[in-house]
C-alpha cells in the first residue's frame, strides 16, 4: 500500500539520478543470506547451501514501476507480436 503512495515521488527522484548518470550506492546494495539445505551429507559442497538475496524495497518498487511502463509501451506499439 505504501508503494502506491510513494511511487510517483520515487520516480521523480530516480529520473533525476538516471538523467545525471548517478546511481545511488544504497540502490546497488543487497544482503545475501546463506542457508543450509537440510538432509545433505556433505556440507563442504556448494550444492549443500541455498543463497537468498534481499533487495532494497525502494529498488523493488522502482523496478516494478519501470517494468509496467515498458510492458504498456510494448503492448501499445505491438512490439511483442
Amino acid at each position: 500500500m505504501a508503494a502506491l503512495i510513494i511511487v510517483k515521488d520515487l520516480i521523480k527522484v530516480a529520473s533525476h539520478y538516471f538523467a545525471s548518470g548517478i546511481i545511488l550506492k544504497s540502490l546497488k546494495e543487497f544482503i545475501t543470506i546463506v542457508l543450509y539445505k537440510e538432509g545433505k551429507k556433505d556440507y563442504s559442497l556448494l550444492s549443500s547451501y541455498r543463497l537468498i538475496t534481499l533487495k532494497n524495497i525502494l529498488v523493488k518498487v522502482l523496478e516494478k514501476h519501470i517494468a509496467n511502463i515498458i510492458s504498456k509501451a510494448a503492448e501499445e506499439y505491438r512490439l511483442l507480436f
